[in-house]
């Protein structure tokens, strides 16, 4: 290749665009995760001490209705612009109106740890999430960001926020990706959304924070039979997923419908669930519920397990109270996991950990995140059955999901293409 012709091809290739565009994005995201990985550390170190204390200190439930109505209160006061949460980001993704009110951190984060403290049932993943989003938007005002980086900014939040606090940076990058538009995955974000993950998983890994481990000791070899089972269960982990999320928006609706008045509703749900922790003695199924998510790997639960976590989770979230639903999630599927080991002849630590990561792949629509989580958790070895679960989970949850605003870019099934381009919360009852 003589001189010109050598010229002549590396013309062609824009290096200082994209080298332009790594460094610039690299920059961002060194700041941005640092931050909200930070953020994380501290939100799971305070989580951990107020689960602690109400643990030992379980008359502390009784308060549940007065912390319902302060976090009522202070979202009606303060936060009626960032009430809708996860969906909000959703929806300025979308449809880009104004910068997400950083507001919305430090409501969120006082909600969630009231919440937990005293004796809600919820996660932790719409906490990190709405944080990460509305500390990652400030730089969009900041920088001066047009719409299309300010959708990448938006992506970047999200992934910081995912994989910090469940420390998965892979799975938290393409949860990013992937949760916006409900069968597409945004591509044009995929650096900067890696980058910022990795960053910020390892950014509140520094501040010695100690993230859940789970083990599938045994990997049955894929058979015909086992392939078959694996799609039951993966059928009735969509299902479950499907439930979830109608029976959180039914209460949403109850609560809303019946209760003008917004601080009143977490106020009467919060006496509610104290009522039924006293009642039933056990506070098995209030707060994250990692120490039974941990025993569904080893040990035979209660086959209802899953379904108490259901109703007492969707009726936390639907009466006002803030956390998350993921790590809920969870617990319902490795309970149903669990539960399935009854019947299903696999291994009861790797129907545990199918459930564990389908239910949330059909509750979030999410299943390549949701796959990758499962691999990050358990090990490439569980892979084929992770995938096989998440996937099915997916497809049998149909048009229904925890996040109303996700836009419908490709429709589960051909049958559906009228679905294209709606909002879930325009669906009704569509596989």
């Amino acid at each position: 290749m003589d001189k010109h012709s050598f010229n002549r091809h590396f013309a062609n290739f824009p290096l200082l665009p994209l080298l332009a565009f790594l460094f610039r994005w690299l920059l961002l995201a060194a700041i941005i995760g640092t931050i909200i990985g930070s953020v994380s550390a501290f939100f799971l170190l305070s989580l951990d001490r107020v689960t602690n204390y109400r643990e030992n200190h379980v008359w502390i439930i009784c308060l549940l209705p007065v912390a319902g109505l302060l976090i009522g209160l202070s979202y009606h006061y303060l936060g009626e612009s960032v009430v809708k949460g996860n969906n909000l980001l959703l929806e300025e993704f979308h449809s880009p109106k104004k910068i997400i009110p950083f507001r919305m951190a430090p409501l969120v984060l006082f909600g969630t740890l009231m919440t937990h403290l005293f004796g809600g049932s919820a996660g932790r993943e719409g906490t990190a999430v709405q944080m990460g989003g509305a500390i990652a938007d400030q730089f969009s005002r900041w920088f001066s960001l047009n719409n299309d980086d300010r959708k990448i900014i938006l992506i970047m939040g999200i992934s910081a926020g995912f994989a910090s606090v469940f420390g998965t940076p892979l799975a938290g990058a393409v949860f990013a990706l992937e949760v916006m538009v409900l069968g597409r995955i945004r591509y044009e974000a995929i650096l900067p959304s890696v980058l910022v993950a990795v960053i910020a998983h390892y950014s509140c890994l520094a501040w010695h924070v100690n993230h859940t481990h789970y083990s599938i000791p045994s990997i049955p070899e894929m058979t015909a039979l086992n392939l078959l089972w694996s799609l039951f269960a993966g059928i009735l982990f969509g299902l479950t997923a499907m439930f979830f999320s109608k029976a959180t928006h039914f209460w949403g609706t109850i609560f809303k419908k019946n209760i003008p008045f917004p601080p009143l509703r977490p106020l009467i749900g919060g006496l509610v669930i104290a009522l039924a922790v006293y009642g039933m003695g056990t506070t098995k199924y209030i707060g994250l519920g990692i120490p039974t998510i941990v025993d569904t790997f080893d040990q035979q639960l209660d086959s209802y397990d899953f379904l108490l976590k259901i109703l007492f989770t969707s009726f936390t979230l639907g009466a006002g109270f803030k956390g998350g639903e993921v790590t809920p999630l969870f617990f319902i599927g490795a309970a149903l996991g669990n539960a399935l080991f009854w019947f299903v002849p696999l291994p009861i630590a790797l129907l545990a950990g199918m459930g564990f990561v389908a239910v949330f792949s059909g509750a979030t629509n999410t299943p390549i995140a949701c796959t990758i989580m499962g691999i990050e958790l358990f090990g490439v070895d569980s892979g084929i059955y992770i995938a096989i679960a998440c996937v099915v989970a997916y497809f049998f949850s149909g048009h229904t999901g925890i996040y109303t605003s996700q836009i419908i870019g490709s429709p589960k099934h051909l049958y559906y293409q009228k679905l294209k381009g709606k909002p879930l919360s325009d669906v009704k009852d569509k596989l």
